[in-house]
């Protein structure tokens, strides 16, 4: 890294700081949105450390870009093959966990994306799908 700090993209910083908390073992999994004009740029980073990724496309602009321990980017990649939102609420409590969330909030998240869908059984509507978190 011999450029100043202001010639940087921010995304390059963010990568730079995961990294390091990578290799100090504070996290194993990252997530970051980025555009895929940033996107080799950030992948040619994390080749340079051997670092795992996968990139989850969004849309014609925008990418999540997962990295960071081989194992758990692989479980990443066998689970999140549609938008977030669309994740049940088991993947996406093993999403949050995964990447280091609180695990009380994770629970209570998981907890109450369930309880909405057993009302809505419980009420009759179990041939309705839930609603899209979209």
């Amino acid at each position: 890294m011999d450029q100043p700090d202001s010639l940087i993209s921010v995304s390059g910083r963010i990568v730079n700081h995961s990294l390091y908390e990578l290799d100090k073992g504070v996290r194993q999994l990252f997530m970051l949105t980025l555009s895929w004009a940033d996107l080799p740029g950030v992948i040619a980073r994390l080749a340079a450390d051997r670092v795992d990724h996968y990139v989850h496309r969004l849309n014609d602009s925008r990418v999540n870009l997962f990295f960071g321990r081989a194992a758990l980017v692989e479980m990443v990649r066998r689970f999140v093959d549609k938008p977030l939102c669309e994740l049940t609420a088991e993947e996406d409590f093993m999403l949050g966990a995964l990447l280091g969330y609180d695990r009380e909030q994770q629970c209570r998240r998981y907890l109450e994306r369930t309880t909405t869908v057993e009302r809505q059984f419980h009420a009759g509507e179990a041939t309705v799908a839930p609603a899209s978190l979209c």
